[in-house]
């Protein structure tokens, strides 16, 4: 199994790191696509659902004036949520979803407009923005499309926040363990 969530479980095992999940449009399908990988025990803390939007607040310690002013499909709103359970959940590297996936447009922004977030330790690659990323999607799809393409877009960045954080010597260490390639 060589799946995007494999891979993520893989890398956060060697580097000895865990993984919290804060979910809107994706309904914890991250949470279910992460521990369907073998060994997810060893690296996955668990994941908040907030779909509601008082939540996202409440559970996760977004802005409640920036939840008022701009309504949750925001970039800012992603940050803070993969912040906020990360913090919250006690873990390495938090990751969150939101968006609109349908039918109807949502706070003013149209279906399939989407935001993924990572929030990781200093010092990695996103050093320069405080150890967080945020990626603005426009996907097209039904609802079913959208919500998975989330998924799949919220753990490649997460994999790119991770590969681009190993050292030469980690990923030495990676390579001995995983057959030599």
């Amino acid at each position: 199994m060589n799946s995007p969530a494999a891979q993520v479980v893989r890398l956060l095992t060697v580097k000895e790191q865990t993984l919290a999940v804060a979910e809107s449009l994706t309904g914890g399908l991250v949470a279910a696509e992460i521990t369907a990988a073998p060994g997810a025990s060893q690296a996955f803390r668990g994941s908040v659902t907030a779909y509601a939007t008082e939540l996202k607040h409440e559970l996760l310690g977004v802005d409640a004036t920036l939840l008022a002013q701009r309504g949750a499909v925001d970039p800012q709103v992603a940050a803070q949520m993969a912040a906020g359970v990360r913090k919250a959940l006690g873990a390495d590297w938090g990751i969150a979803t939101t968006g609109v996936a349908g039918p109807e447009p949502q706070d003013g922004k149209p279906v399939g407009t989407v935001f993924v977030a990572v929030d990781g330790p200093s010092g990695g690659a996103s050093e320069a923005i405080g150890g967080e990323k945020v990626a603005a999607l426009r996907l097209n799809g039904d609802r079913a499309e959208i919500r998975m393409e989330s998924v799949r877009s919220v753990l490649a960045l997460l994999l790119e926040e991770l590969t681009s954080e190993q050292t030469g010597n980690e990923r030495a260490q990676d390579t001995e363990r995983n057959g030599g390639f």
